[in-house]
């Protein structure tokens, strides 16, 4: 499994403490030092089972600068937002548990990351 991080966040540091608690294993992206593509936003938003508004943290300052809050909320401006999130990953939200079964969780509390966990536990 793979965890996208930012360091300097009090929840990803959470989620990489119930990681190390349960001895998962697992990667560490930072993303943003590592953004992830636009395809991979879309794979993992398809994952998530989300539209890329509801990934997007909308009271960052660039959110701010874009008036991302603003943009329409349709199909035809999903490739928009993607595009936004991949040139300016603080806009991500975070941390995002992409696990090898397929599935990704937006793991903002250690809940999430148990529950990650517990289905890749139950997959074996």
């Amino acid at each position: 499994m793979e965890i996208w991080i930012n360091p300097d966040c009090s929840k990803c540091r959470s989620a990489l403490s119930v990681l190390d608690a349960e001895r998962a294993e697992y990667t560490v992206r930072h993303y943003l030092q590592q953004p992830p593509t636009a395809a991979e936003l879309r794979e993992v938003l398809c994952r998530l089972d989300l539209a890329p508004w509801h990934l997007a943290r909308l009271g960052e300052p660039v959110a701010v600068e874009l008036g991302i809050a603003d943009w329409p909320r349709d199909e035809p401006s999903r490739d928009r937002w993607i595009e936004a999130m991949a040139a300016h990953p603080a806009l991500i939200q975070r941390p995002i548990i992409t696990a090898d079964d397929g599935t990704a969780t937006i793991a903002r509390t250690p809940e999430a990351v148990r529950q990650a966990l517990s289905r890749l536990s139950e997959e074996k």
